[in-house]
């Protein structure tokens, strides 16, 4: 099984990496069917289904579609370019998609969210059409957004039989599962991070594979930063205010005094994570990490590392990337990585696991202390529900990234302490979030129908 270092790492927007940028993923893909048909299309129609409808506006997936009909995509959004597009396809009903003509496309007539019955693929399902100028439909797609940003056909959804990534044997070390990776490892004396690392240069050179890591690190340390210093009221009607600034105000007001408290580092991991996750569900720019729901706990475990380890180094940036993606690839491979198919636990959970071993890792951990790390980070998050109040990514979202990069470090230190020997292995755990997201009541699944998104007040 080979997932890439830029599979589990996205550049993309917020406020979600499965309801906002696969959507917008999906609609670009739809664009290139149109450009090849050879039929000349003249209207579009959107339909939203189970988890992309009850909780799509608290997660701009409207927006997004919209945006990716007109051709933007999340890697390369630019938000005044998509406000101003956005104003005129409201204005003129016609959409301009580059290298198609101008398409009719009602916003409030041709966009429907449908609260029945999920589509049978994926509690994530929508289904793009073109029509001609009698309306009837010349071209239909249903597309599945299964976390993370990642998008598949229901046909392609079918040939892969579900969401777990097709194996693949064409890389150096093509583990599939935890026990697997260990087995490698030991064979050939490599760390996680190194044959990570040789199965990346299978597809890419070594300056192309250093780049962009480097890359990944600068969007995830810049919205960091960006997030420690914004101030307001998030948008989407809960009125929920950005603390991570006075957070970090006060936080720097303590420095070198004496009383401070040993446990305020836990302050500062929460800040880094709360700081991402205050950007993300401002719709700004972030990493999926492994998705956006979940993008604050990894940055926020690999900047407590940089700035509050001692001796840490940033050559170490790329074994802590590579290995959390390692993880994050058994993770999606053997279970799942989306709220709305297993809960939060495949969200926030994976996103310790990864930081977790990440940061072992980089403390010179063994291949053994890592996986253990993993484990211990994603085996108490089993069982979390995801219940966006109100269907934003703000509660209980923004301070469960906080708490998630707690969990991570603690589990990276509690491994470290020990020899990578236990009793309950990564695998174990990752099929256990398996079985407990099947078992699920899928109110407790991104719906917003079960948990706190029903007993907060939503105003």
């Amino acid at each position: 099984m080979f997932l890439s270092v830029f599979d589990m790492f996205k550049v993309g927007i917020g406020p979600s990496s499965s309801h906002t940028m696969g959507p917008m993923v999906a609609a670009a893909r739809f664009l290139d069917r149109l450009r090849a048909s050879p039929f000349h299309a003249h209207g579009l129609r959107a339909s939203l289904h189970g988890s992309l409808a009850f909780t799509g506006v608290g997660h701009a997936t409207d927006r997004a579609t919209i945006l990716g009909l007109a051709g933007f995509e999340p890697a390369t959004y630019d938000a005044e370019k998509a406000d101003a597009a956005l104003a005129q396809i409201k204005s003129t009903g016609v959409i301009e998609a580059p290298g198609l003509r101008p398409l009719v496309f009602d916003p409030g007539r041709d966009l429907q969210f449908d609260y029945g019955p999920a589509l049978p693929g994926h509690a994530n399902g929508m289904i793009l059409r073109a029509t001609d100028a009698q309306g009837d439909v010349i071209l239909e797609e249903t597309y599945y957004s299964i976390g993370g940003g990642f998008v598949l056909t229901a046909e392609e959804l079918t040939e892969a039989g579900g969401t777990k990534s097709k194996a693949r044997a064409d890389v150096p070390f093509p583990f599939e599962t935890a026990a697997e990776m260990l087995q490698m490892a030991n064979a050939s004396r490599l760390s996680i991070a190194q044959m990570k690392r040789q199965n990346e240069l299978r597809f890419r050179t070594a300056a192309e594979l250093d780049a962009g890591i480097a890359r990944l690190w600068q969007v995830m340390n810049d919205c960091i930063d960006r997030g420690m210093k914004g101030t307001g009221i998030l948008p989407g009607g809960l009125k929920v205010r950005r603390r991570a600034k006075g957070i970090h105000d006060a936080l720097m007001a303590e420095r070198g005094l004496n009383m401070t408290a040993p446990h305020t580092i836990n302050d500062w991991m929460s800040l880094y994570a709360m700081a991402v996750n205050e950007e993300n569900a401002a719709g700004g720019q972030v990493v999926t990490a492994p998705t956006n729901g979940a993008a604050g706990v990894v940055p926020a475990v690999l900047r407590y590392y940089l700035d509050h380890v001692p001796g840490a180094s940033v050559a170490r940036i790329g074994d802590f990337l590579l290995t959390a993606a390692a993880i994050g690839g058994l993770c999606k491979h053997n279970a799942s990585i989306s709220g709305a198919e297993c809960g939060c636990q495949a969200e926030v959970g994976s996103a310790a696991a990864m930081g977790a071993a990440g940061l072992a890792a980089v403390l010179g951990g063994t291949p053994e202390q890592v996986e253990n790390a993993a484990e211990i980070a994603l085996e108490h998050h089993l069982g979390m529900t995801c219940d966006p109040v109100k269907g934003l990514v703000q509660v209980p979202c923004i301070e469960r990234n906080g708490l998630g990069a707690i969990k991570a470090v603690s589990a990276a230190s509690l491994s470290m302490r020990g020899d990578g020997q236990h009793l309950v292995s990564l695998d174990v755990c990752i099929e256990t979030m398996r079985q407990t997201g099947r078992d699920m009541h899928e109110k407790y699944k991104e719906t917003s129908l079960g948990g706190l998104a029903v007993n907060v007040p939503n105003c």
